[in-house]
């Protein structure tokens, strides 16, 4: 497999930065939060954002929809949710004896989950068949979606009354989780003479559409991946699920549960995405390294012990990342 053309990747990599300008005239700092979102975009991986309130998740996701000029929808989850308010169901007509379709919000191309830990199991499980299989089944029928489809979901890593922990294999369904954080004192600064000042919000300009995001894809899945970038990715997953063999023996007991192969290929799509993002039309170990953290933390669960002793999965992926040896 070749290099992607050079071309190719400058053209549609510049689509990409106007993105990244545009969403940059509501939305102060977050750079890290915006650019794996492209990730996901690039991809077609889902993501999960975590952070407390405030710190403006959903606006993001708002203005990327706005400045791709495609379908958004956004479901605020609630316990008393059923999996009818999110697929679509049947209604029934009396006069005519007859059933017709009612979509739910699920059927756009970017759809904010909106605080999905508060979601009941049944939800969860028809999120899960959207997610994975990228359709959505009422009553007979099962509908594909259109593409771009992403779920861009959040989560309040705090507040833990009336949430429902999200079940291993949907967590695993997203392809990263990124932990996003306060500003900086001058990007705070910056979002109160923006947004305290009483003016109307910038307008968001489409920028473009989702076919030029559907011809970026391709371009993505065109990034050449040495084969010695490959096995560094296998051997970054493998030392997850035994840490001994891999000579980090210092991590021996501390991990209950490894990341599976879906991390190798989540991980291997990421690096592409992260080195076209660099203007390059090949994936490097530093694409690797970059994006590794968000691909694996939530894929790993540790032991008992180990968190008794304070570690998270972030240490553990940290130590792994130095540990093992770069081609």
């Amino acid at each position: 497999m070749s290099e992607a053309p050079v071309e190719n990747v400058a053209e549609h990599a510049a689509v990409c930065s106007e993105l990244v300008s545009e969403v940059g005239k509501v939305l102060v700092g977050q750079e890290a939060m915006i650019g794996r979102l492209l990730v996901g975009l690039l991809t077609g991986g889902h993501v999960l954002l975590e952070g407390v309130p405030g710190l403006a998740k959903t606006l993001a996701v708002r203005c990327l929809a706005q400045a791709i000029d495609t379908g958004f929808s956004r479901i605020q989850f609630t316990p008393d949710m059923l999996p009818a308010d999110v697929i679509g169901t049947e209604i029934f007509n009396p006069r005519e004896g007859t059933y017709s379709i009612k979509k739910g919000p699920i059927f756009s191309n970017l759809v904010l989950a909106d605080e999905i830990n508060r979601a009941p199991a049944k939800v969860q499980s028809a999120l899960l068949e959207a997610m994975q299989e990228r359709q959505a089944t009422i009553g007979d029928t099962t509908y594909t979606f259109d593409e771009p489809f992403l779920v861009l979901a959040t989560q309040n890593p705090i507040e833990q009354e009336g949430t429902y922990p999200l079940p291993e294999a949907q967590v695993d369904r997203f392809m990263l989780k990124v932990k996003v954080g306060y500003p900086t004192r001058d990007e705070e600064l910056k979002i109160i003479d923006r947004m305290a000042s009483g003016q109307p919000e910038p307008e968001i300009r489409p920028v473009t559409d989702p076919a030029r995001l559907l011809a970026a894809r391709k371009t993505v899945d065109q990034i050449f991946v040495d084969d010695k970038v490959k096995g560094y990715v296998v051997d970054l997953v493998h030392a997850t699920r035994d840490p001994a063999a891999a000579g980090l023996t210092d991590l021996e007991g501390m991990l209950e549960m490894g990341a599976s192969p879906r991390a190798s290929i989540n991980l291997t799509k990421a690096a592409k995405a992260h080195a076209f993002l660099q203007g390059r039309g090949y994936a490097t170990p530093h694409d690797v390294k970059n994006v590794a953290l968000d691909v694996l933390r939530h894929r790993v669960v540790l032991t008992y012990e180990a968190e008794a002793e304070g570690k998270t999965a972030e240490d553990v992926i940290e130590r792994i990342l130095v540990g093992t040896l770069v081609p």
